[in-house]
């Protein structure tokens, strides 16, 4: 008897260490669909080889599902990387483990996988361009790298100007791989099996023209992660949102049904405006007048100042 009332009760389970779990698995989902994407980019271009030389249709209607898999496993990616850092700051459950496998699996996911599926899918079976896209290719990548590790860096750092924060300093890399992606999607079928043709937008040109217009596009994607042009942090939280909750969860709910209904036109759109946001901003900021002295309700100087110097 005494030794029963001299027992301590016990505990449930500790939710609390179960919080901090969520974040990482959809990290580790993260990696999964990158890893996943990598294998489809290099089925299709198997597929692609063998079409080319046994002639055969179910071939390359297998390449062309491959590729167009490939590109949305990025996707979902992109959707895991959203979430697991909305969520683990919800949470307050953030860590310098979960940001170091975040951009580990950013490397994978933004960084190779689309590498690997611009190179297989657009310019890898033209002979000419082979050795020019795999530098573009390998461009892409290290540039991502850089980018993640700038960010990372500038993480730590303490900032004064809390407008800082609503911006990132270079296009972030899923917003590359994301426009990659969305052109892969939208038109699966590789640049090869065009047979020197292809109709965009109503627009016939040369394969091979269209080609060499992405290895333009993925060096000017490589450029823009590790510039200095500012890009909207849509993760970071304001004290005064200028939206309400509810017309928050509206506009979700129509942009998850478009995307549903017209994944292919909805994808290329909002990739294309979010990656044009940056550069069409900066040029913007030439035409107006500057002012020497700082607007105390936006802080716009102080965060240009502290960007430049932290870039």
């Amino acid at each position: 008897m005494d030794n029963k009332s001299k027992e301590k009760p016990r505990r449930g389970p500790d939710l609390r260490k179960g919080v901090y779990i969520v974040p990482s698995l959809l990290t580790t989902a993260n990696i999964f669909c990158g890893f996943y994407s990598v294998l489809e980019a290099l089925k299709g271009f198997q597929k692609v080889a063998l079409s080319a030389s046994l002639k055969n249709e179910v071939l390359q209607s297998q390449a062309i599902h491959h590729f167009d898999l490939a590109a949305m496993c990025i996707g979902f990616s992109v959707l895991f990387d959203f979430l697991d850092g909305r969520i683990a700051r919800m949470a307050n459950a953030t860590s310098e483990f979960g940001v170091e496998l975040d951009s580990l699996a950013d490397v994978l996911s933004f960084g190779i996988a689309p590498a690997v599926l611009v190179y297989s899918w657009a310019y890898s079976p033209i002979v000419e361009l082979q050795k020019i896209g795999w530098a573009v290719s390998f461009m892409f990548l290290v540039c991502g790298a850089l980018r993640l590790a700038r960010f990372n860096v500038l993480a730590r750092k303490p900032v004064q100007d809390k407008s800082v924060k609503k911006y990132f300093v270079g296009m972030p890399i899923p917003a590359g791989a994301s426009l990659i992606a969305a052109i892969v999607h939208f038109t699966p079928v590789p640049l090869i099996m065009r047979k020197g043709q292809m109709d965009l937008f109503g627009f016939i040109i040369d394969a091979n023209f269209f080609s060499v217009l992405l290895m333009i596009l993925t060096a000017i994607l490589a450029l823009l992660m590790v510039s200095t042009v500012r890009y909207n942090n849509f993760k970071s939280t304001s004290d005064k949102p200028s939206i309400s909750r509810n017309q928050t969860f509206l506009l979700i709910a129509i942009m998850i049904l478009a995307i549903y209904q017209w994944s292919q036109v909805v994808l290329l759109v909002m990739a294309t405006c979010y990656v044009s946001l940056g550069p069409v901003a900066k040029i913007l900021s030439f035409f107006r007048p500057h002012s020497s002295t700082e607007d105390p309700s936006t802080g716009n100087v102080s965060s240009d100042v502290s960007l430049n110097q932290q870039s």
